[in-house]
C-alpha cells in the first residue's frame, strides 16, 4: 500500500552573492524584502539541496515519487546529478518519478526561480510573487500497479456527485484511472462517522445512494468519502479517497445564485496566501486562523486569489461550507508566449481540485485588459480556456473578473458564463454613488449576463483616523463608511451573483510606495499579521454573522478635540442602550445595524453599548489638539491630513 514520508525539514538553501544556510521547508527568500515596498525584492534563481537514504521499498514491485505541493514559479529537480523534471507554475502540486535513479545515498537538488520572464504567469500584478518552496515536499511509495500519478498532479479520481428525486437521493459518478491492466476497483462510499453507505466496482462506478445528506452550504456541509482499492489478482494494491459532497447550483441573471434548489445570496471575501514576516510560507495552524477569521465575520463565499490556492484550505473550505471561486494567474497582462502555460495551470487548477464540492465556478483570467497589447490573441487565449474549462468540466460555469476601466461592451467580458467587476468607485475615483448608476446600467443593457463584484474596496490603516472621513486618507473610519454604502448598494441589487470584498487580510505588494505604508495593500478587513480586527471587519459581521454582537467603532481613536463626538456601534440585536460614565445617553435599534449616537465629551469618558447579553466598551478623551500619532504624509493617494 502506498505511503507517504514527509522531508520539510534540513534542505540547505543557497542564494547567489550569499551564504549557504540550512532551513525547513515551507521557506520562501522573500518574506521581509517582499514587504518593505520600493519594487526590489529579489527576483533570482535559488537552489534547495537535501540529501536523504535510500527510502525502504520493494525495487522489484514498488516505485518512489517525489510529490512537491507548491514551488514558485518554476522549478527544476535533479536527483543525483540527473536532471529529472522542470515544472512552470508556482501554486500548484506536481510529481516526479525518482526509482530509478536512487542510490543508497542520494541527493536532491531543486532549482527555484521568480525571475522575471515573459511565459510563466505571473509576471504583473498587485501582489509580490514569493520564491522558494513553501509548500510541503513528500517521498510517496506505491505498488507499480497504483491510482495515476502523473496527469497534472491527479489525485487518481473524479467523483460528481449531484442529488436527484428532489433533492431525497444521489447520484454519484466516481471516474479512476490506474496502470493495472488486469485491476479492478472496488468503490466504498462512507458517511462522516466512517461507516459505509454504498458500493460500487469499476473505473466508471455509478451509484444511486437514497435518503442522502446533502452539503448546503453554511448551514449543513456534509460530507461523504469515497475510498477506491485496486485490486491485482486478489490482492489489494493500492487505495485512495476523497472526500465529496452532494449539491447543486445555479446562477439565475435576475435571482443571483442558488444552492439546492433555493436561493443563496453570495457575500463574502477575497484571500491572498501571505503573512507578515511569513511570506507565502504556511502552516497549517495559519490556514485555520484565516478561516477562522473568515467564519467570524460571516462570509459564505470566498474568492481565492490569484492562483491556485493550498490543497488543506480547499479542505477547509468543503468542511465549513463556503463557496469558493478557483482561479488560474492569468492577470493584468497577456503574454502572447504565456499561452500554453495558462493551459497547463488550469488543467492543473481543475484536475487537482474537481473533488471539492466548495468550488463553484473556474476563473480564467483578472484585470488582463490592463496592459494588453494584443487583444485578439489575449481574445483568442480567453476563447481557447473557456472550451477547456467546459470539456474538462461541464458541471461548473467559467468566470473572470474584469478591470476597473474595462468597460461593459469590451468582449472580454462576454466570454465567460458568469462576470464579475473589480471596481473600487468611492475609492480611486470620486462618487460612491457611481456604483449604483454602473451596476443598473450594465444590468439594464444586459440583463441576462449574470453580474457580480469581484473586488471593491479601500485601504484602511487602524492608526490613522479623523472625525470628518474622505476618500484617500487611508482612516478607519473613510474605510467604514465605504463598506457601510456597498453594504447598502448590493442589498438594493440581489440580481448580482456574487460579490467579494478586496480583501479579508492586508496583503504584501511590494512595488507599492505610496499611500499608506510601502510595499502593503492595506484594503483588508483584517491586519496582515492578522492581529487587528479593523471596524469594517466589525461592520461586515453585525450585517452577515447571526451570532449576538455589539461593536463600538472608532475605538483606537481615543483622543479628539470636538465637544460632542459621534458615535457609531454596530450590531445585529434588536436595539442596544449606550452609557457614558455609567449614565444612559440613548436607546436605539429598530433592526439597524449601523446605530449612530451624539456623545457630548469632556474629559475622559468611558462608553458602554449593551444589546441584550452583548457588551462592548471604548474610552475616549477630549485634547485640545488632534494627537500627532495621527497625521498621514500627504501623498498622491491621501487627500487630507487627519
Amino acid at each position: 500500500m502506498r505511503r507517504s514520508i514527509n522531508i520539510n525539514a534540513d534542505w540547505q538553501f543557497h542564494l547567489p552573492g550569499q551564504e549557504t544556510v540550512a532551513v525547513n521547508i515551507p521557506h520562501t527568500w522573500n518574506n521581509l524584502d517582499g514587504q518593505d515596498g520600493g519594487n526590489d525584492y529579489c527576483r533570482s534563481a535559488a537552489t534547495y539541496q537535501k540529501t536523504f537514504p535510500l527510502p525502504a521499498f520493494d525495487p522489484e514491485n514498488e516505485l518512489v515519487y517525489l510529490d512537491f505541493a507548491g514551488v514558485n514559479s518554476q522549478a527544476e529537480v535533479t536527483l543525483n546529478g540527473r536532471m529529472l523534471c522542470r515544472h512552470e507554475g508556482g501554486y500548484s502540486t506536481f510529481r516526479v518519478d525518482i526509482t530509478h535513479h536512487l542510490q543508497a545515498e542520494n541527493t536532491l537538488s531543486v532549482q527555484v526561480e521568480n525571475e522575471k520572464n515573459n511565459r510563466v504567469y505571473p509576471q504583473k500584478a498587485d501582489f509580490t510573487f514569493y520564491g522558494g518552496i513553501y509548500r510541503d515536499v513528500h517521498i510517496l511509495i506505491v505498488n507499480k500497479h497504483h491510482f495515476d500519478l502523473d496527469y497534472y498532479g491527479s489525485p487518481g479520481l473524479q467523483i460528481t456527485a449531484k442529488p436527484i428525486h428532489n433533492y431525497r437521493d444521489g447520484l454519484v459518478q466516481i471516474r479512476s484511472w490506474h496502470n493495472a491492466p488486469a485491476g479492478q476497483v472496488q468503490v466504498t462510499v462512507l458517511d462522516d462517522a466512517g461507516n459505509p453507505v454504498a458500493r460500487g466496482t469499476g473505473d466508471r462506478a455509478e451509484i444511486t445512494m437514497n435518503q442522502v445528506r446533502l452539503w448546503d452550504g453554511l448551514k449543513d456541509p456534509y460530507l461523504y468519502t469515497a475510498r477506491l482499492e485496486l485490486t491485482v489478482d486478489g490482492q489489494v494494491v493500492d487505495a485512495i479517497s476523497a472526500h465529496f459532497g452532494i449539491r447543486d447550483f445555479s446562477v439565475d441573471p435576475k435571482l443571483g445564485f442558488f444552492l439546492n434548489g433555493r436561493r443563496y445570496p453570495l457575500h463574502g471575501v477575497s484571500r491572498h496566501q501571505d503573512r507578515k514576516d511569513i511570506g507565502n510560507a504556511l502552516q497549517k495552524a495559519h490556514h485555520d486562523e484565516d478561516m477562522a477569521l473568515i467564519r467570524e465575520v460571516g462570509a459564505n463565499t470566498i474568492r481565492l486569489a490569484h492562483y491556485q490556492h493550498d490543497q488543506y484550505f480547499y479542505d477547509l473550505c468543503d468542511r465549513y461550507g463556503m463557496i469558493v471561486w478557483a482561479e488560474i494567474p492569468y492577470i493584468s497582462q497577456h503574454m502572447p508566449a504565456g499561452r500554453e502555460n495558462t493551459i497547463s495551470q488550469m488543467k492543473e487548477l481543475i484536475v487537482q481540485n474537481y473533488n471539492h464540492p466548495s468550488i463553484v465556478t473556474w476563473g480564467v483570467s483578472n484585470e488582463i485588459t490592463i496592459s494588453t497589447k494584443d487583444k485578439k490573441d489575449m481574445l483568442d487565449n480567453h476563447h481557447v480556456l473557456n472550451d477547456l474549462c467546459h470539456k474538462m468540466d461541464p458541471t461548473r460555469p467559467t468566470t473572470l473578473a474584469c478591470y476597473a476601466v474595462c468597460g461593459p461592451f469590451n468582449k472580454v467580458a462576454h466570454i465567460t458564463d458568469l462576470v464579475s467587476w473589480n471596481l473600487y468607485l468611492g475609492w480611486y475615483t470620486p462618487g460612491l454613488f457611481l456604483n449604483d448608476l454602473w451596476i443598473d446600467f450594465f444590468h439594464f443593457v444586459y440583463p441576462n449576463r449574470c453580474l457580480g463584484f469581484s473586488e471593491y474596496g479601500c485601504e484602511g490603516m487602524p492608526g490613522l483616523h479623523s472625525p470628518h472621513p474622505r476618500r484617500g486618507d487611508h482612516t478607519e473610519e473613510y474605510q467604514a463608511k465605504y463598506h457601510a454604502y456597498m453594504l447598502q448598494c448590493f442589498a438594493k441589487r440581489p440580481f448580482m451573483w456574487a460579490n467579494h470584498v478586496w480583501n479579508m487580510f492586508d496583503f504584501a505588494a511590494d512595488a507599492r510606495n505610496q499611500g499608506g505604508e510601502p510595499g502593503m495593500n492595506h484594503k483588508g478587513l483584517v491586519t496582515f499579521d492578522r492581529k487587528v480586527k479593523k471596524d469594517s471587519f466589525y461592520l461586515y459581521k453585525a450585517h452577515w454573522n447571526p451570532e449576538p454582537m455589539v461593536h463600538i467603532a472608532g475605538k483606537r481613536y481615543r483622543n479628539r478635540t470636538e465637544k460632542v463626538m459621534t458615535v457609531q456601534v454596530y450590531t445585529n440585536q434588536a436595539a442596544v442602550s449606550l452609557y457614558a460614565n455609567g449614565k444612559l445617553v440613548a436607546v436605539k435599534g429598530g433592526g439597524q445595524r449601523v446605530l449612530t449616537f451624539q456623545v457630548p465629551l469632556q474629559g475622559r469618558v468611558i462608553l458602554s453599548a449593551v444589546a441584550g447579553n452583548c457588551r462592548d466598551e471604548a474610552v475616549f478623551r477630549r485634547v485640545i489638539k488632534a494627537d500627532p500619532s495621527y497625521k498621514l504624509k500627504k501623498t498622491k493617494t491621501s487627500q487630507n491630513w487627519v
